[in-house]
């Protein structure tokens, strides 16, 4: 057998370096359904809790009292609604044969935690948003045209929606537009929205519309450019938070070329979001968690397991989460409906 050089491969076997891991997985801060509405831990996996009319607690109804006679009295109604958790779960099953062989710097044990976790999350964002952005579902709607509504009365008090003219379009308004949603939204219920939830694309697009660097440009020169940040959106927009949706899917089979893109597309949801949830404190949604389930955290009733499958030699990490969205207020809200192009 001939000599020869040796190679860098016959004098070194590539190993994983010990101080950096590569893995797709999304950040946690990308998902916003924990986020957007306040999240109540409950014993059981259904109840009922109340409701109340919001007009009986606006009618004015307080009337001057004279000496001998009795005050002036009123009412006010209260029913039920339901909450259903149900419970959604994945697992990963690793083998031994497999946890034997790894090397330094993989700790396979967490990383299918990980995988488990973040298949979950995946679908509860996917589930928030079938579940909250969509028409239907909001007493207000507002949804990206190419011209405003002919018939659009901005002194009128009866008209629910508006077509606004795609933020995307130069000649757009849409800080004169959150200004009437939410002017409408207070009109009816007396609360002004607070939270605004939007796509990666709308977001985007607001960054760069003329009004909104105008409004914050203060004479800034070329070295040092007027930014739009999401924190001085929001001041302008006079909102407590704005949330991106920047999570991603895959919905391409397993096999397939992959297909991903945005969980949310050209839409958002303006809408009201309480300090802390209250038995009589309104709220656009609510998050209920099924804490009661054994094991399961307050968060979204997350419950991870891990179980021996000894037919299988393999240790069974599983993802369980227990939730249901509920519309609480559903004139709380504005969907924002393809206000992009």
């Amino acid at each position: 057998m001939p000599y020869s050089q040796p190679t860098t491969g016959d004098v070194h076997v590539n190993r994983p370096l010990t101080n950096i891991s590569i893995a797709y997985m999304q950040d946690i801060s990308m998902f916003v359904a924990p986020r957007v509405f306040p999240n109540i831990p409950v014993e059981s996996k259904s109840d009922d809790y109340f409701t109340f009319p919001r007009g009986h607690f606006n009618r004015d109804e307080m009337k001057e009292r004279r000496p001998g006679t009795e005050s002036a009295g009123g009412r006010f109604e209260v029913s039920t609604d339901q909450y259903y958790t149900r419970v959604w779960a994945f697992h990963y099953d690793l083998a031994d044969q497999i946890r034997a062989n790894q090397d330094n710097p993989l700790n396979l044990d967490r990383m299918t935690t990980e995988f488990v976790t973040r298949k979950g999350l995946l679908q509860k964002e996917v589930a928030w948003k079938s579940r909250y952005m969509k028409t239907g579902v909001w007493t207000f709607e507002a949804a990206g045209a190419a011209n405003r509504s002919s018939s659009f009365d901005p002194a009128s008090s009866t008209d629910s929606n508006r077509n606004v003219v795609h933020w995307s379009d130069g000649s757009s308004t849409p800080i004169e537009d959150i200004r009437f949603l939410k002017r409408r939204v207070l009109q009816e219920t007396g609360f002004m929205p607070n939270i605004l939830t939007l796509s990666r694309h709308v977001y985007d697009t607001l960054l760069d519309h003329g009004d909104i660097v105008g409004r914050i440009d203060r004479g800034q020169t070329p070295g040092n450019p007027a930014i739009v940040t999401r924190q001085n959106l929001a001041a302008l927009f006079e909102l407590d938070e704005i949330l991106v949706m920047d999570a991603i899917v895959n919905s391409a089979a397993e096999g397939l070329a992959d297909k991903h893109d945005f969980i949310a597309e050209k839409d958002g949801l303006l809408s009201y979001r309480p300090p802390a949830p209250g038995i009589l404190v309104p709220s656009a949604g609510y998050t209920f968690s099924w804490t009661g389930f054994v094991g399961a955290g307050p968060d979204g009733g997350v419950r991870i397991k891990r179980f021996r499958m000894e037919k299988l030699e393999s240790d069974r990490i599983e993802g369980q989460f227990a939730y249901d969205f509920k519309v609480t207020g559903s004139d709380l809200g504005v969907f924002l409906k393809g206000i992009v192009e």
